[in-house]
């Protein structure tokens, strides 16, 4: 099992960071890795919503779905894989500083057999890889206009 917690500071509001990150079609801007993520479940974000995530991990293409497991509004979101290789069990919590958001992300990996032998390889590429999305997170967010969509 791999365990990681880090945070960042982005300097815009809250709604703007929460509405961004808990949009799946967001995260092939962010996310290394993902080349497309979509919901599936027709209702709004919420507790019980489901979405699909297309892309690449240590040079194997990956399909995963997932379950939102927490959403409350600028506050937290969490997801966990239902299905997949890699189980991950995934929060983001959110908090208002000063004039910006700072987002707290706290992950548990389990490559189980997909990527047995390479164990701790695995590790520092997934602890690398989370960091890197952070920084490329703050990146797209502070450098653009979001357009709120919901």
């Amino acid at each position: 099992m791999i365990f990681i917690n880090l945070s960042t500071f982005i300097l815009r509001p809250i709604w703007e960071v929460f509405d961004f990150i808990t949009a799946p079609e967001n995260n092939f801007q962010w996310q290394y890795g993902s080349m497309e993520s979509v919901q599936i479940s027709d209702e709004s974000m919420m507790v019980g919503t489901v979405f699909s995530s297309f892309g690449h991990f240590m040079g194997r293409r990956i399909q995963s779905t997932f379950e939102v497991t927490e959403f409350e509004a600028n506050k937290c979101y969490g997801f966990e894989t239902i299905s997949g290789p890699i189980q991950l069990q995934t929060s983001y919590s959110f908090e208002t500083v000063d004039r910006g958001t700072t987002v707290i992300v706290s992950t548990l990996v389990n490559p189980g057999r997909f990527f047995k032998l390479i164990d701790p390889i695995v590790a520092r590429v997934t602890r690398k890889q989370f960091k890197e999305n952070l920084a490329k997170l703050k990146e797209v967010l502070e450098a653009k206009e979001i357009i709120r969509n919901r």
